[in-house]
């Protein structure tokens, strides 16, 4: 087991001890992030500070700061059950945000209340001032670390601060993909690619009967879960050959090369005509890459400038859509969830993942017996829209990277850092 999967542990099963340094890290790094964004991004003559464009995979960067210190107090400090771990209820009348948070909808509610209020009305809000803002979550924070030093041993009265930390992780790295987007400049060191150093090999994996999902239930021997991790889906699994690490630029480049992006019979139907939307034209190559004529050979954009692209790292920022087309080309497969959790857990650390998240060949769906938690909105309303992707990123905060997490995206997302490992292509059951 290396750092980051203990880290990930401890995220579901530390002491409060633990659990009130990682809420202050993971504060004190969303405000780092957020400092970027303001140096980055300052008022002008004709708009005010942190400005991005309206669309889909964007929120406003104050929205963002003001959402995230709504949610840990909603959950915790305005939540009269937060003792109750997953058994609150989750209409239960909140507490005031503040004094004047007395009338029929609380003012942090109108704000920030991401299940209520519409994306892009977001960017109309009369949002604090960064200033005021930053302070707000201070406040709330210094209010969360007094709560959690209430809470008494064991998952429920720990669970919405174990989950108030995750979201917030969820969001700081949501924060580098838009700065990513952006071309803005992150000069931290943690948030960048490591090199792929061993070979591309592959395991064979016998036929099998396969178990996903954990046991429900909260007390002794059960940590923090999302609920979309539990219950259990009975899989029989075909004998196959995985991959022990993920392709490389080096192995995805000569796709591209021999002109993939413009030969439909390596692309699904929907990925075909996802090659063809006008947001993707004009398209014949990875999101942040480029080929210089003449001299110098691939380049990326990282952190808004442009490098030589080192073949070495994970090919990243790619859709399902492209991850399947060059396992089409190359004559392997996807694996499925299932394929993806059985060589993590019975490889152990042969199996090499973390550096990007890896497309499956599953759709997000639930476990049998799956029971939403309080927070309604994190995974049943994507059921049945999104893939699954598992693993971790260069991007992903340690304490998120845990074997049975479940990421979840549209397949033509590619503003995250997915990328993919290969199967043989015998067909998976899932």
């Amino acid at each position: 087991m290396n750092s980051f999967e203990w880290q990930g542990l401890q995220a579901r099963g530390a002491d409060v001890g633990w659990l009130a340094q990682a809420l202050q890290a993971a504060r004190a790094d969303t405000l780092q992030t957020f400092a970027c964004y303001l140096a980055a991004l300052p008022a002008t003559a004709t708009q005010p500070a942190l400005q991005v464009p309206l669309l889909p995979e964007f929120n406003p960067p104050l929205w963002e700061l003001g959402h995230i210190g709504w949610f840990q107090t909603v959950w915790l400090a305005r939540n009269p059950q937060w003792r109750l771990g997953v058994r609150a209820d989750p209409q239960v009348t909140r507490l005031p945000s503040r004094p004047d948070g007395l009338g029929p909808l609380d003012p942090a509610d109108a704000l920030y209340d991401s299940s209520h209020v519409p994306h892009a009305s977001r960017w109309q809000l009369k949002l604090p001032a960064p200033e005021q803002a930053q302070a707000e979550l201070s406040a709330q924070l210094t209010q969360t670390l007094a709560l959690l030093a209430q809470a008494e041993a064991g998952a429920a009265q720990q669970y919405f601060f174990r989950l108030a930390l995750l979201h917030e992780d969820m969001h700081h790295e949501a924060a580098l993909y838009m700065a990513q987007s952006l071309g803005l400049a992150i000069a931290d060191a943690r948030w960048r690619p490591q090199r792929l150093t061993l070979a591309r090999d592959a395991v064979e994996l016998a036929a099998t009967d396969w178990r996903l999902g954990q046991d429900s239930g909260q007390g002794a021997g059960h940590g923090f879960a999302f609920d979309n991790e539990l219950g259990h889906c009975k899989v029989n699994l075909p004998a196959s050959a995985i991959d022990l690490r993920v392709v490389s630029w080096a192995e995805y480049l000569p796709f591209v090369e021999a002109g993939g992006y413009a030969q439909p019979q390596w692309w699904s139907a929907a990925g075909w005509a996802w090659l063809q939307e006008p947001a993707q034209q004009p398209h014949q190559a990875p999101r942040y890459l480029r080929k210089q004529v003449g001299a110098g050979g691939w380049q990326v954009q990282r952190w808004g400038q442009w490098q030589a692209l080192d073949t070495a790292l994970a090919a990243c920022h790619l859709s399902a859509f492209e991850a399947e087309a060059w396992c089409a080309w190359s004559g392997r497969r996807l694996p499925s969830e299932a394929e993806w959790e059985r060589a993590a857990q019975t490889l152990g650390s042969a199996f090499h993942w973390g550096q990007v998240w890896e497309w499956t060949s599953s759709d997000f769906l639930p476990f049998e017996g799956f029971e939403p938690h309080p927070y309604r909105d994190y995974s049943a309303p994507w059921f049945g829209q999104r893939r699954v992707l598992r693993g971790a990123s260069f991007m992903t905060q340690p304490r998120m990277r845990h074997v049975h997490y479940r990421n979840f995206f549209a397949p033509g997302r590619t503003d995250m850092a997915g990328g993919f490992r290969s199967c043989s292509r015998q067909a998976a059951s899932t």
